[in-house]
């Protein structure tokens, strides 16, 4: 498998875990703490979304100097490349998320 479809999975895995151990771990201190456990699996799945992709893709400024550097620069392979680890990313991210509103009976 060539190394840009890995990373590219990669990205997607770990930005999904994020977002469903974040709102997992959210739901369990919310019982400890006596608190409905499924909303607030929900908020934190929405709200951790943005940091999964953050994440997944290696931090938040980095990614976006080389996309600015190649495109400038006028090779866009490099960029492009980058912009499709943030869709993955996100694909990832937003799979977590609707993972966790589906087992909470909100993503009927």
């Amino acid at each position: 498998m060539n190394i840009f479809l890995s990373k590219a999975i990669l990205d997607f895995f770990i930005a999904c875990g994020i977002v469903l151990g974040g709102a997992m771990l959210g739901g369990i201190g919310a019982v400890v703490s006596l608190q409905p456990p499924t909303q607030t699996m929900l908020e934190v799945a929405d709200r951790i979304k943005i940091w999964a992709l953050a994440a997944a893709v290696g931090g938040t400024i980095d990614p976006m100097r080389v996309i600015e550097s190649n495109m400038l620069g006028g090779n866009l392979s490099p960029a492009i490349k980058q912009i499709l680890y943030l869709v993955f990313a996100f694909l990832g991210a937003h799979m977590g998320s609707e993972l966790v509103k589906w087992v909470c009976g909100r993503g009927r």
